[in-house]
């Protein structure tokens, strides 16, 4: 028997190797002074990253307790049929995990305040989810995409990602029990797979309308945001009066190039992450709280004297 070629996956330099935990340049109290004494919640900006959403029980890149990982290049998804088994299995595995998710408190603290908008680089839908349940006005830009839409390669055809997972349930009717997971108790990544080693005999789903490449709507590592979501961003930055960062680490330029933009424009940035982020140095302020704790503390001052909408 042959042995199976090793795989391709690229190497991906960590950004934040070196740098250390920053020390807080300010009580959260008096930076909370910040975001609502002069100024109403609807003059923020707001960028969020992965942190947000690890309340929700999606696992973060680089946080103090995440796991070394290694997310698939585009240039990786790309380059054979077996690394899109490989992706589809473990996306496969992995999706119920993420389509239960739900959103926490700091996602409902965050859509209970009117901000000018929302860029987030999570594909999770949760900031979404929120603001359906709160009612909220402010808009969401998917910077990097979501998982619940998968689009064909060639042509464009957009699917539900609920339908692909019944196609591809369809297709491998045997590979659950094969692998031995259950889709409950897997820990997913915060693009949506699990680590799964054995996974050369899935088939995949490809478009059922011209036979193209079928890929989750998410930006990979390696791939270019779309030119309209950037433009969307820039739009709400410009409109505001401030930017704050809330559980990003700020690792990729898609992130980092607003907290550099606004800090250009003279405007105030705030980060808010338990860890170092790449945008430190350009920080007005800066609170090493977690994030859900902050949102909390931001959205009881941020609505004060509104009883109607008073957080429990």
């Amino acid at each position: 028997m042959s042995e199976e070629p090793e795989e391709t996956m690229a190497v991906i330099v960590d950004p934040l190797r070196g740098r250390t935990r920053p020390v807080a340049s300010h009580p959260d109290a008096e930076i909370i002074d910040v975001l609502t004494g002069d100024h109403d919640a609807s003059d923020w900006a707001v960028l969020t990253g992965a942190g947000m959403s690890t309340d929700s029980g999606i696992p973060d890149y680089r946080g103090p307790d995440a796991a070394p990982r290694q997310p698939m290049t585009i240039q990786t998804f790309l380059s054979t049929p077996e690394q899109r088994a490989r992706y589809w299995a473990r996306s496969w595995v992995g999706w119920p995990r993420m389509r239960w998710a739900k959103p926490n408190a700091g996602h409902l603290a965050l859509a209970s305040l009117p901000v000018a908008g929302i860029i987030t680089q999570n594909v999770d839908g949760l900031h979404q989810a929120a603001a359906e349940e709160v009612g909220s006005p402010s808009p969401v830009v998917d910077l990097h995409g979501s998982l619940d839409r998968v689009v064909c390669l060639r042509n464009g055809h957009t699917f539900d990602r609920d339908w692909v997972q019944e196609q591809l349930t369809a297709l491998n009717p045997d590979f659950a029990a094969l692998t031995g997971l259950d889709p409950i108790d897997v820990e997913t990544a915060p693009d949506g797979d699990v680590d799964l080693e054995e996974t050369a005999h899935f088939r995949v789903l490809d478009c059922p309308i011209c036979g193209g490449l079928l890929k989750p709507d998410v930006v990979y590592f390696g791939d270019a945001v779309p030119p309209a979501r950037v433009d969307a961003a820039n739009r709400i930055c410009e409109a505001a009066s401030g930017l704050v960062v809330l559980g990003s680490s700020l690792a990729v330029l898609s992130g980092l190039r607003f907290v550099r933009a606004s800090a250009k424009a003279g405007k105030p940035v705030v980060i808010v992450t338990d860890g170092p982020t790449r945008g430190d140095d350009l920080a007005t302020y800066r609170s090493t709280s977690r994030v859900g704790d902050f949102l909390a503390q931001w959205a009881s001052r941020g609505i004060q004297g509104d009883t109607e909408r008073l957080l429990p």
